[in-house]
């Protein structure tokens, strides 16, 4: 898995690719940790280059979600490919990541 972080309009945008599972979920984890300790208003992780996550990685995103929102900030996820949208939706999960939002 890869992650580049780039501005975005009111934050920054981490653009995820490869596979997010067990084995490197952490690495997700502490990037987005990284912005939010550093007070960004907005983060979103955009999912278009994952071709699999499973439910470590979906755990991160909706853990993340939450202690941006204790915050006062804001992070989603967006762009999802069909597969993992269809995970995201049987989990009923898209709705609290801002997907499809």
């Amino acid at each position: 898995m890869e992650i580049l972080t780039t501005q975005a309009e009111n934050g920054r945008r981490l653009q995820v690719t490869g596979e997010v599972d067990v084995s490197n979920a952490s690495k997700l984890r502490d990037a987005i940790d990284e912005l939010l300790n550093q007070g960004v208003p907005s983060i979103d992780v955009d999912l278009s280059q994952v071709s699999y996550i499973d439910s470590t990685g979906i755990g991160v995103l909706v853990g993340a979600v939450h202690r941006a929102s204790d915050a006062g900030l804001s992070l989603t996820a967006s762009n999802p490919q069909r597969n993992v949208a269809r995970v995201l939706d049987m989990l009923g999960v898209s709705g609290e990541l801002g997907i499809g939002a």
